[in-house]
Formats: structure tokens, sequence, C-alpha cells
């Protein structure tokens, strides 16, 4: 017999198996003898009360064979012979959950990377940390696994009703993930584990007769009867597929230009832009814990705020408890933090993006008072993202060093004498945030973090350090698609996908998105 059980344990109780075979045959009223083994289904952490609590959903195999969980959910089909081909633009992982879905339809994917193998790209990342030298086409954006590959790995999504999550949680399990990412509320993987993941999917693509292709950046296209006929990439070589699958992610701006050069209809999308904030994990772990000192049974503890202020919401974004600052530009003279975390969390510092709504209105104003002669256009927020990041690079004095405050100072509009130890490792300077940015950001991000700061014990401090600027947290632009095909408006087989589309919003919404556009064209070769 199996039966599903739920127990409310300590840290320390959940930690051990001895103690929860026990709790479970306390449950179940049944000797330990008969219990053969158990899986955890769920799992999450109430740290609402000064004591936290483990949450276990468990299913218990009683008077029969314990079976382990599969680490093999779905097979992929050889496609060495396969008579239809799509070309998928871009290895995030809207590009890689399509592919790997095409194999699982019989479809032929090829897909193409600006950028380099995660092996390569590591190279290109050391040196944009020590030396301040960006490749444009290899950073933690562009490469092998996009910015998801160096983006913490975090699988937590609300977008239930895009795709199948379970799905993308299993896949990530058999391609390397821990198991715990089935049943954790909220899964991570890690940065530093990541890279393994991405590379055994690829050269599962490969081993079914996929292609995966590196240093093939898009540069043109042709098109005519309303289908794109063939692309062309950088080396000169010119592709032919079926179907084209456009996941190229929320930071390839040559590509919104050139669509926006041949006139295929692209839309400005509003987008979030503010700052990193970071502080002693110890602080935040005392506020959510209410304790001294974490408790050895439990993560890191991270949070999630919001707030209106000034009639616009402030709210944090991309949490990384445990986590390191990275320099996310794409491009020289331009300064993007992000951060992530490696899969045991056990930096000493927690950082998230705390960022606001900007909308095409606040940056026609914007440029209106600074006398930049931008106009209205599918653009607009692209350029303003982007007007942004060079004041950053320029104030922060170059070679990605970050404008940097201590919070309250931030607040109060203080220059900081000095700053706190910082993980971002190109470093950070001293710096008034105000004179980077637009004061509508600047004011909301003020009233925000003192109202965390009523929010959460300790939150409001010196001891944490702001750092500017965070700004791909989404695509600038949106690259329309019909409701029930998919495709472009205009191009009957261009499948715009992912972040980059603005259709999605982190790994795995990214990741159903892929799959759902790979069933779609199933569908319509097969009809």
């Amino acid at each position: 017999m199996q039966k599903e059980i739920t127990l409310k344990l300590k840290p320390h109780e959940a930690a051990s198996e001895k103690i929860i075979r026990s709790y479970i045959s306390a449950s179940a009223s049944i000797s330990l003898d008969a219990l053969a083994g158990f899986i955890i289904i769920k799992q999450s952490i109430d740290a609402r009360s000064k004591q936290a609590w483990v949450n276990l959903t468990v299913r218990a195999f009683i008077h029969e064979p314990f079976i382990a969980v599969s680490k093999k959910y779905y097979e992929f089909l050889s496609v060495q012979k396969a008579q239809k081909t799509v070309i998928i633009i871009g290895a995030g992982p809207a590009g890689l959950f399509a592919a790997l879905q095409l194999l699982e339809l019989g479809i032929k994917p090829i897909v193409i990377e600006r950028g380099k193998d995660v092996k390569e790209r590591r190279r290109d990342l050391a040196k944009l940390n020590k030396e301040g030298i960006v490749n444009p086409e290899s950073n933690y954006c562009f490469g092998e696994g996009g910015a998801g590959t160096y983006s913490d790995g975090k699988l937590y999504t609300r977008s239930s009703k895009r795709g199948n999550i379970q799905k993308v949680l299993q896949l990530f399990y058999q391609f390397g993930a821990d198991e715990s990412v089935l049943y954790q509320s909220h899964p991570h993987i890690g940065t530093n584990k990541l890279p393994h993941i991405i590379t055994a999917m690829r050269q599962q693509i490969i081993d079914c007769g996929g292609e995966v292709l590196f240093n093939k950046k898009l540069i043109d296209f042709s098109f005519n009867n309303n289908n794109i006929n063939s692309i062309t990439t950088a080396d000169g070589d010119q592709l032919i597929a079926d179907a084209y699958i456009l996941a190229t992610g929320h930071s390839a701006r040559d590509v919104f230009n050139l669509l926006h050069k041949k006139s295929i209809s692209i839309e400005a999308k509003p987008f979030a832009l503010g700052v990193r904030i970071e502080h002693p994990q110890h602080i935040i772990d005392s506020a959510q814990y209410h304790c001294a000192i974490r408790d050895e049974n439990l993560p890191p503890a991270s949070y999630s705020l919001v707030e209106q202020v000034n009639e616009r919401g402030v709210f944090s974004f991309c949490m990384c408890p445990g986590g390191i600052i990275a320099p996310a530009a794409t491009d020289p003279g331009e300064l993007v933090v992000n951060g992530w975390s490696p899969s045991k969390r056990n930096n000493p510092y927690a950082n998230s993006g705390m960022v606001v709504q900007v909308t095409e209105k606040d940056a026609l104003d914007y440029f209106k008072q600074k006398n930049y002669p931008i106009q209205q256009s599918p653009l607009l927020l692209m350029h303003f993202q982007q007007a942004i990041e060079k004041k950053a690079f320029d104030i922060g004095g170059g070679n990605f060093v970050a404008p940097a405050q201590r919070m309250v100072d931030f607040c109060n509009n203080k220059l900081s004498t000095n700053l706190p130890d910082c993980s971002y490792l190109p470093g950070i300077t001293a710096t008034e945030i105000n004179e980077v940015l637009p004061s509508f950001i600047l004011k909301s991000l003020q009233g925000g973090f003192n109202s965390f700061g009523k929010k959460m014990k300790g939150y409001f401090t010196n001891e944490a350090v702001v750092v500017a600027t965070e700004s791909r947290t989404s695509s600038p632009v949106r690259i329309p698609r019909l409701a029930d095909t998919l495709t472009h408006p205009q191009l009957n087989n261009l499948y715009p996908c992912g972040e980059g589309a603005g259709y999605a919003g982190g790994i795995v919404s990214a990741a159903m998105d892929g799959q759902k556009i790979a069933q779609l064209i199933h569908q319509k070769m097969n009809s």
C-alpha cells in the first residue's frame, strides 16, 4: 500500500531520515518494519512564528517494495532521418526546451547560438569580472544556456497556466539536477551546477541527430509571401528550415533593431529598472527566522517584498540568498548588475534586485528633460534602458566598477563616506546614485526601502549596500504573435518565444513557452 502523509517537523527532525521514518510510522499506525521507504512529494518552510517548521508531504510504501523516483521520465526520438526541421535561434531555456520537445515529437531541431558553449563562456566571464573586458557575444546573457545559466537556477514560477511545470522540473532532474527540485516549494539548482545540466541537454540533442551550433549569430533573414525563406549568420552561412523559433533572450538588442529595420512589427514593452541591494546574510536570516543565529538545518533565508509608492509598484526581483552580484553587461560602456547563488547558497551575502516599473511615458519624459532627440518608437524603452546603463558605467568610472551607496545614505541622499564589503568582483565606488537613476525611480526606491524596513526587522540598515544598476529584469520589447498559432502576424513560420519576445519571466516560464511552441509546430506540420 502507498499512502500520502503530511508531517510538521522541526528543522533538525526534517534533516533526519530516521526521525522522519518514526513520524511516518506513528502517523500511519504501523511498525517501522512495515515501512519499506518513502519519497518526499512536497517540502516547504513555515517561519511565521519563532519556531520555524518544515512541512513535508511524503508517499510512504507500506507492506510493499519501495520504488525510488525514476531518473528517466522522458524518451527522445532519433531525428537522423526526420523530414522536418526547425531552426531555433538562441540556446537559452526557451530554445533548449523547445529542442527537447521537438525530439519527443520526431522533428529535427537545429539550435544556433551567437555565443560559446558553457566551458568556453566561463573564460569570458572571468575576463569580465577580473579585467573589465566584455565580449559582446559571450557574457552573462549570451552563450549556451542563455542568461539562465548564470542566473542562479531558480525554478519557481507563478505561471502555472502556461504549461506543465512538473515536466520542466522532471527534465531538469533527468539531466542532472538534485531530486529536491521535484518537491521543494521554491526549487533551486545553483549556478555552479547548471553548466553540467545544460551540457547534458546539448548532448541529448546531438545524440538524437539534432544540431547545436555555437558562434552562429543571426544577422539577417529573407522572406516573401509571409514566410521566412532563410536566415543568414555572421559567418556567412545561409540556413533553411520548415519553421523558425526566435528565442534570443531579453538582451538581444541587435535582433530588435533588425526586425524594426525590416518593418517586422515589434512593440515597446514596460519593464522594471532599479538597483541591487546586498545585505549580510545573517541580517536576513535573523529577520526571517526570528533568531540570532540560523539553525544549521535551515537554508539561508530569502524574502519577497512589494510596496506601492506614489502609485508605482516597487518590488524585489531575483532574490539570491547566499549569493553574489555579477556584471551582466552585453556591450562595452554599459553597466548592468545581476545576482546568482551557488547550489549551497553559502556565501556571506544576500542580494536582490529592487526595481520599479517603467512605462513609455516615463521614457519620453526622461528624454525630454535631458533634451535627447528620441521619439516614440517600438525601441523607445530599449533606448531608455541603454541610456541608464551608459550613465551608470560613466559615473562608476569605467571597467564595470559600480556606483554604490549604503542603504540609509541612499534614502537620505547622502554620499557614503565608505562602503561595506561587497560580493561584486569588479568593485564598487561611493557615488550618489541619484546621478544615475531618474528621479521617479529614485524616489520610489527610497520610499520602498523605508516601508520594507518596517515590514522586516533589521532590513533598513547602513550595513546594506545599494548597487546600480539592475536593468535587465525583462525585455523592453515585445514581438507580437497570434494567440492561436503563436506565429508572428506577418510571418507564418516565425515563432517569437520566451523572455526576449516578451512572453516569459524566468527559466521555467521560458522553458514552458518553448515546449508549447514546439507542440504547436508539430500540430501544424501534421494537420
